[in-house]
């Protein structure tokens, strides 16, 4: 399995059960109150996953306006089917950097952590910027630094702990990698979005009523899971320990709290 195909290995079950209630029921309801607050009859979201923001603009957007959800894995995209949305959506396989859509279909194009993902970030916004209609918005969210992040930044120093000579490093290398604005406006200009995009950090408290579920969440739902057997195909049992003991000490060994900080994007044609 080579490297890009790790870095999008997520269980399905355990991401929706236990990590989008953790860290992106907050965030897709507010990237689908941004996205409902613009005039628009066909939303595309990309990256859907398990359709956390999907069932946000199922429910907030009017019955007129029609919804695609794509995503790069067909089991993410199964997974949201079974759960369903409550109104009719249309599910898609679909490659970000290579949308199958005619040009100017969709008012917004909408993507919940999904960008960092991308291996051409600037491609990406190339054909999110054609499928999009004249007037219209990229609405999309990426991960503050790691550092902002109290969850991930405990799970990374926890693991690194564990393998000193080999960290795993997904969480900062690809969901807590795109932080810096400056290189998000470049790619967005390379991508043929001219006008100044908006930025706005957003922060949140994610809760949890043990240490146990977001060590949990992480190593066995997420990519880490890989990195994790590649250094000890035995260690995992080891490794969610090793996380829920550093997540007490940093946040109490009952009911935890941890911040979670994000920077939102519009991008308008």
């Amino acid at each position: 399995m080579n490297g890009l195909a790790r870095d999008t290995l997520f269980v399905p079950r355990l991401y929706d059960e236990q990590l989008v209630p953790l860290i992106f029921a907050a965030y897709a309801a507010d990237l689908a109150q941004r996205v409902a607050a613009r005039p628009a009859t066909s939303v595309l979201e990309i990256a859907a996953g398990t359709g956390a923001v999907t069932r946000e603009l199922a429910a907030r957007l009017p019955t007129g306006t029609t919804i695609v959800a794509t995503d790069l894995q067909q089991p993410m995209l199964d997974f949201a089917m079974r759960v369903g949305t409550g109104r009719p959506i249309e599910w898609r396989q679909a490659d970000a950097l290579q949308l199958p859509f005619a040009s100017r279909t969709f008012d917004v194009v909408a993507c919940q952590f999904g960008v960092m993902f991308f291996p051409d970030k600037a491609r990406a916004f190339a054909e999110a910027r054609r499928v999009l209609r004249p007037g219209g918005a990229l609405i999309f969210n990426v991960w503050d630094r790691i550092e902002e992040n109290d969850f991930a930044d405990a799970v990374t120093a926890a693991l690194a702990a564990m393998f000193p000579a080999d960290p795993p490093r997904f969480l900062p290398r690809v969901p807590h990698g795109y932080s810096d604005i400056a290189a998000i406006r470049r790619d967005l200009a390379a991508g043929g979005f001219n006008a100044r995009p908006q930025f706005e950090t957003v922060t949140a408290r994610s809760a949890a009523a043990s240490p146990r579920i977001p060590a949990l969440a992480y190593c066995l739902g997420t990519p880490l899971r890989a990195e994790i057997e590649m250094r000890k195909p035995s260690g995992l049992e080891a490794a969610v320990d090793a996380v829920e003991a550093l997540i007490a000490e940093r946040l109490g060994d009952g009911p935890v709290e941890g911040r979670l900080k994000a920077h939102v994007v519009v991008a308008e044609t």
